[in-house]
C-alpha cells in the first residue's frame, strides 16, 4: 500500500459517484468516506441521495463513513468535516483498507487535499437573521469588504455558504490552525463528467422519482418531529422548495419547476468549483461514465507508481 493513500471520486450531482466508489471499494478492498455536506444528517435520506442500498455489492456490504452522524438541528462546517474525515481515514488505514473519498461537495474535498487551516467559529444566529434577506450578490460584496483573501478561497455557490463565510470573516480573533493529524496524501482523483444533456435528463428524472417516492413525506416528517421551518433553507434546494410547497407559498407545479431549475444550476456550479480546483494544481482524471472499467485504467497506473 502507498503511504497515505487516498482515492477520490467526485463529480456533479446525478452522475453515479456512489455506485462507482462502491465498485472501486469492492475491487481494491476499500471503505468509502462521504464528502457530502448534507448526508451527515440523520432523517434526511431521499433529499440528500444517500442511496444506502448501493453500498451492498455482490452480497458484500462496503463500509461507509460520515453518513447519518448528527441530528438536523446541529450545524456542521468544513472544520467539523476535516476532523471527522481524519478520524475515519485513520480507522480505515488501521483496517488495512483503502480510503475512498466520494462526493460532490468540492469545498470539503479541497479542504483535505490542500490542508485548509480553519478557525472553529460558532454559528451567529443573530447575524444570520440579519443577512438572510440580503441578495446573494450583496452578500458577496460584503464578504469582499471584510476579507478579500477569504472571498477568493471560499465556496460562495449559495447564500448559505456565503453567510457562513461572513460569519468566519467577522470572527478574526479565532485563530486558524491545521487539523491535528493533517497530512499530505498520495491521492488519485477520478472525476465523472458525462455529456451535459445526459446529466440534465438524469437530474429531472431523478427528481420526479424522488417526489413520487417519499421526498415530500420526508420533509413533512422533519417538520412533524419539530424541525423549524426556517431550518429547511439551511439544507439546500430540495428541503427549501418543498418546505415552501408545504407552507402554501408554492403550488406543486411551481415547486417542481423552480426546484428542477435550481438543481441544474447547482450542477453547473459544482463543475465550476471542480475546474477551479484544477487551476489550483489538483489533478482530476475525468471520465465520461461511472463505470469501473474506465476507473481501473486510471487506478492501475496509480497503484503501480
Amino acid at each position: 500500500m502507498k503511504e497515505n493513500p487516498l482515492i477520490v471520486v467526485l463529480g456533479p450531482t446525478a452522475t453515479g459517484k456512489t455506485k462507482l466508489a462502491v465498485q472501486i471499494a469492492n475491487k481494491y478492498s476499500g471503505e468509502v468516506i462521504s464528502a457530502d455536506s448534507r448526508q451527515v444528517y440523520r432523517g434526511m435520506d431521499i433529499g440528500t441521495g444517500k442511496d444506502l442500498n448501493e453500498y451492498e455489492i455482490l452480497n458484500k456490504q462496503i463500509p461507509y463513513h460520515l453518513i447519518d452522524i448528527i441530528a438536523p438541528e446541529v450545524d456542521y462546517s468544513v472544520y467539523h468535516f476535516q476532523k471527522d474525515f481524519y478520524n475515519a481515514y485513520n480507522q480505515i488505514i488501521i483496517n488495512n483498507s483503502i480510503p475512498i473519498l466520494c462526493g460532490g461537495t468540492g469545498l470539503y474535498i479541497e479542504s483535505i487535499l490542500l490542508n485548509y487551516e480553519m478557525a472553529e467559529v460558532n454559528p451567529d444566529y443573530k447575524l444570520r437573521d440579519e443577512l438572510q434577506n440580503e441578495s446573494h450578490e450583496k452578500l458577496i460584496e460584503k464578504l469582499k469588504l471584510l476579507n478579500s483573501e477569504l472571498h477568493n478561497k471560499t465556496d460562495i455557490s449559495s447564500k448559505k455558504r456565503t453567510i457562513r463565510a461572513i460569519e468566519i470573516a467577522k470572527n478574526k480573533k479565532n485563530k486558524k490552525k491545521k487539523i491535528e493529524g493533517a497530512k499530505e496524501f498520495n491521492y488519485c482523483i477520478i472525476g465523472i463528467s458525462p455529456e451535459r444533456e445526459l446529466v440534465r435528463k438524469r437530474i429531472t428524472n431523478r427528481l420526479k422519482f424522488r417526489l413520487n417516492n417519499g421526498l415530500i413525506e420526508e420533509v413533512e416528517s422533519l417538520l412533524t418531529e419539530g424541525l423549524a421551518r426556517e431550518r429547511l433553507d439551511y439544507f439546500g434546494l430540495e428541503y427549501k422548495f418543498i418546505g415552501r410547497y408545504l407552507d402554501g407559498s408554492l403550488n406543486k407545479n411551481d415547486m417542481f419547476q423552480k426546484l428542477n431549475t435550481s438543481i441544474h444550476q447547482f450542477s453547473k456550479r459544482q463543475m465550476t468549483f471542480f475546474r477551479r480546483m484544477e487551476k489550483r494544481g489538483i489533478k482530476i482524471n475525468w471520465i465520461t461514465n461511472a463505470e469501473i472499467d474506465s476507473a481501473q485504467k486510471i487506478l492501475s497506473t496509480y497503484f503501480q507508481e
